[in-house]
């Protein structure tokens, strides 16, 4: 495939900062050098690519927002937003690796842990010498949280933890996870949980055809016994794990950028090249009006982001905010690979094309870090002031 060339059809590269063009250039070369390539074997094969975990920590590229003196880079969100935009255009997978460890791994210790607790593991975390979790969805409970069955029991100075967390992204390859469950009062701890401690395990889900570059699994806990100083002091009942999962859910508005122009660029080049009765595919009048309503989507998709990043590093980001981003942004992502892989035609159900394997990719996108119909509800909550749902 020849080199990228991204779409920016109303010059918004002008208004990023220098600093933002560095981080995003960097990145993308990256990418294009050491993930593109292999991508599609691992896709394959349903293997996550090992190496790719201390690259990232080497480049900064691992919970790139949280503060230097913990070992993160310190960057702004907007440039958090440009690095899950040029990982995801490589792939979805590769992207929620990133995003996990950062966003649902890092911002919470950062945010609700202790001192202790942040110069322990954050430098860890970063440089990729330990990989994370976040255990908050459950296998009855997943667009509903709060009804999560996850029990934490105090036991003289040490908590006792049980419970099944599921669909938990790089859970068997982590050695610590966020563990997220309500205590006696009907309260929602967070713990800082060894995944090598007794009754812990974390068994792999298999035979997937979506996400296949992700590792997935469950993080189990029977009867695990954890000191005090493994429970996160600072947080908030369910205030706390949703607040991670607005972080999570930021990078994800800005990643389905990413997975839209690389289907975009793929199926542009090949329509150019492509010839139909001595003319090539993109002459037609039909593959014309299908550029046209992506390259559209792709224009409105990076302002919704550009905007998100700039409310997010001024501090005025809210969750409506991103789930307007997040919903529409990967809905639209989803219908646009689905569109690219019609005009590779039969070509586009290789992995030597990319829209095939964005497409399967981003069913998994459209549905976790809150479906597209919650954000539906939350979106027409905010509008109408009625809730759609009981209130807990």
């Amino acid at each position: 495939m020849a080199d990228f060339t991204e779409l920016d059809f109303y010059d918004l590269s002008s208004l990023f900062s220098e600093d933002d063009i560095m981080v995003r250039d960097m990145v993308r070369s990256y990418c294009t050098a050491k993930l593109m390539p292999i991508v599609a074997d691992e896709w394959e094969a349903g293997t996550f690519p090992m190496p790719v975990i201390g690259e990232m920590g080497e480049l900064g590229l691992l919970g790139p927002c949280v503060a230097e003196q913990y070992g993160g880079a310190g960057m702004t969100g907007t440039q958090y937003g440009l690095i899950c935009q040029e990982i995801e255009r490589v792939d979805s997978g590769l992207r929620s690796f990133n995003s996990v460890q950062g966003s649902l791994v890092m911002y919470p210790v950062e945010a609700f842990g202790s001192e202790e607790q942040k110069m322990e593991w954050l430098p860890k975390l970063a440089s990729g010498e330990v990989v994370g979790c976040f255990g908050l969805t459950e296998p009855d409970f997943g667009s509903d949280p709060a009804g999560m069955r996850s029990t934490c029991r105090k036991d003289g100075d040490d908590w006792i933890l049980n419970g099944q967390k599921m669909w938990i992204t790089n859970s068997s390859m982590s050695q610590m996870g966020i563990f997220w469950a309500m205590d006696e009062a009907g309260v929602c701890q967070g713990f800082i949980v060894d995944m090598s401690l007794p009754g812990v395990s974390a068994p792999e889900q298999k035979h997937k055809w979506s996400l296949r570059c992700s590792v997935t699994g469950e993080m189990i806990c029977q009867d695990v016994r954890v000191p005090e100083s493994s429970r996160l002091p600072n947080t908030q009942h369910m205030k706390s794990p949703l607040s991670c999962l607005t972080q999570a859910r930021y990078g994800i508005a800005w990643g389905a950028v990413g997975a839209m122009q690389a289907c975009f660029d793929e199926a542009l080049r090949y329509t150019q090249e492509r010839k139909i009765y001595n003319k090539p595919l993109a002459g037609f009048q039909l593959t014309a009006d299908k550029l046209a309503e992506m390259a559209t989507e792709i224009t409105k998709a990076q302002f919704l982001v550009w905007r998100l990043g700039q409310m997010k590093d001024n501090g005025t980001m809210l969750p409506k905010h991103v789930s307007m981003a997040k919903r529409n942004n990967v809905s639209k992502a989803l219908e646009m690979a689905h569109t690219c892989r019609t005009l590779l035609g039969a070509n586009g159900i290789t992995l030597e094309y990319q829209a095939g394997r964005h497409m399967c990719n981003l069913e998994t996108v459209l549905t976790y870090e809150g479906t597209h119909e919650i954000h539906t509800l939350i979106l027409g909550h905010q509008l109408s002031g009625v809730a759609p749902y009981g209130d807990r």
